[in-house]
């Protein structure tokens, strides 16, 4: 397969469409403090940020910020991990290429990477899942991809890094992994597709 030994995803807009669940999410925390639902901009923000930084951004104060940190954490997400869409053609791709090369997550989401996965029936197809939670700076570090790297011991160019935001961009250029750009011709990006499927033209040039 071209020398790629680790397929390695971001989550949200890439595994799963998580605009229905986050926006929820968010809006739930919102009102819950009288706050009006969640703008576009912060949004778009909130979709590629850890959660701790969407929150800092939605609630400046730092009281105000403790206070929506701490009901939104005793709140959980559970309740919107249903809402999250499976990305199509992602099923099939991982049971194709699952014991043919490694497969696996870097991601800003935290403490509801696992969940999600579990839930939703594929948690036993990745080799490895990277959260916010498992390294020191979040996207758009590199310290996620590096971590993969580092973990199945290659080179940059053994793996390809499947992101749809600047953050990915970002964190796969100063890792030195090719990115493939899922729906985001505005990338710069060693690949572009479309759906997930089109991975198949690139892992058997």
């Amino acid at each position: 397969m071209g020398g790629i030994k680790v397929l390695t995803f971001d989550c949200d807009g890439v595994l799963f469409d998580t605009q229905e669940a986050n926006r929820a999410y968010y809006n739930h925390v919102l009102t819950h403090f009288g706050r009006p639902s969640i703008t576009q901009e912060d949004f778009a923000y909130a979709q590629m940020h850890t959660a701790d930084e969407a929150m800092a951004r939605l609630f400046p104060d730092s009281k105000e910020l403790a206070a929506a940190q701490a009901y939104r954490r005793q709140m959980g997400y559970g309740r919107y991990i249903a809402y999250m869409k499976m990305e199509p053609d992602l099923k099939p791709l991982l049971e194709k290429y699952s014991g043919r090369i490694h497969l696996a997550v870097a991601t800003n989401r935290t403490d509801t990477m696992h969940r999600a996965l579990a839930e939703h029936g594929i948690d036993q197809y990745f080799d490895l899942v990277v959260t916010a939670l498992d390294v020191l700076r979040p996207k758009p570090y590199p310290d996620g991809l590096i971590r993969v790297l580092e973990h199945f011991k290659i080179p940059p160019d053994a793996m390809i890094y499947v992101g749809d935001s600047k953050l990915d961009e970002a964190a796969a250029y100063a890792a030195g992994v090719p990115l493939a750009a899922y729906n985001n011709p505005s990338l710069a990006a060693a690949y572009h597709i479309r759906r997930l499927r089109d991975l198949d033209a690139i892992l058997n040039p």
